[in-house]
């Protein structure tokens, strides 16, 4: 097995003063690869240009705009990096345009309207800013890289190996969710680290798991809610990057480890790296989410990611809140929407069962 071609290691998400990659694979995958492995070691020596680019985007600010008056519209551009590793390009697809010859950039195309549907018909937001931001993809990016990113104004992907992960374009959870790390940058903004870092990896896996349920037309009992499902090679012994529904399951593979995410509070990892296992504890929150939304039943982006959107943009959230604040927000929010019922007393219950306690 080629296992030469692999991602370097990422550090982190789009955030005010911790603008740095945001990533699908998440370090723990790619680390111990990293080591044993020259060409990832190279790669993670031109992560430092990407670090800068962004820390420029922060320094310029990020407010929503003005909506023009096609904001209910998606305007998807995508560009061709044509395997090199820089963005965004050259310019290969308009949104006037018909399907192109090249299954990557529809399949970019598609994920980006896949977003941006489920967030106006669903939610009422226009883009991801809510503003009708345009949603810009550079695809083909890299030579076998394996990793997708949001840069903070743009969604890149990787072609894969085709050994370890296939294109970075198949999974639409992948692209809706790191698009929802700009849902969050333009929102709430949770800092990157610790509990507030995996709650906002978290949400990024509750609306890419949404955005796929609602483009298949899945209740919750018929999602797989799986992460990344289809993405892992041909080689790899897994089902996708995370579970939902089962944190800990999603892979076993000899060279990529066994999926070390904990489902419950007991288990939670305290660590000093990736800012504080924000790719690991996210387990939690997203566990969280699943037993929620199975309770409800019916669609899980109606009610259950109804009370998700309320808080991410509600206001309320702060910038370093830990699980307990964000649970306590979602009991409120339920109940302000829906009542002192079934909604409310799920929520509570959800919580309870990954050990957040709920005040």
């Amino acid at each position: 097995m080629d296992r030469d071609h692999l991602d370097h290691d990422l550090r982190g998400c789009p955030g005010a003063g911790n603008r740095v990659f945001c990533t699908v694979v998440p370090p723990h995958i790619l680390s111990n690869l990293a080591e044993r492995h020259e060409h990832v070691r190279r790669t993670l020596e031109h992560d430092e240009n990407h670090r800068a680019r962004r820390l420029d985007i922060v320094s310029r600010g990020l407010t929503p705009g003005e909506p023009g008056t096609d904001a209910d519209k998606p305007h998807r551009t995508i560009y061709d990096a044509g395997h090199q590793e820089t963005v965004p390009g050259t310019k290969v697809h308009a949104e006037s345009d018909g399907p192109s010859q090249d299954v990557s950039v529809n399949r970019a195309h598609a994920g980006l309207g896949a977003t941006f549907e489920l967030y106006l018909k669903v939610y009422g937001r226009k883009s991801i800013d809510g503003a009708g931001l345009p949603l810009d993809a550079t695809v083909h990016y890299g030579q076998k890289y394996d990793n997708a990113f949001w840069d903070g104004e743009r969604m890149v992907f990787g072609d894969g190996d085709s050994d370890l992960f296939l294109d970075f374009t198949i999974p639409v959870d992948v692209i809706g969710h790191e698009l929802t790390h700009g849902v969050t940058q333009y929102s709430a903004n949770l800092d990157y680290q610790g509990q507030s870092g995996a709650l906002n990896e978290s949400i990024s896996d509750v609306f890419g798991s949404l955005i796929k349920q609602y483009a298949l037309g899945q209740s919750a009992a018929e999602a797989d809610w799986l992460i990344g499902s289809g993405l892992l090679g041909p080689n790899v012994t897994g089902k996708a990057l995370r579970s939902m529904k089962a944190p800990g399951t999603a892979y076993d593979d000899d060279v990529l480890g066994k999926d070390p995410q904990p489902a419950k509070m007991k288990d939670y990892v305290k660590t000093a790296k990736d800012n504080g296992g924000v790719h690991l504890n996210s387990g939690i929150p997203n566990h969280a989410f699943y037993l929620y939304a199975t309770a409800l039943g019916g669609n899980s982006w109606e009610k259950a990611g109804q009370v998700w959107y309320d808080v991410l943009t509600g206001g309320e959230l702060a910038k370093d809140a830990q699980f307990a604040d964000f649970a306590k927000l979602t009991v409120k929010a339920a109940q302000a929407r829906y009542g002192a019922g079934a909604e409310h007393d799920a929520a509570v219950k959800a919580w309870t069962e990954v050990g957040v306690t709920v005040k």
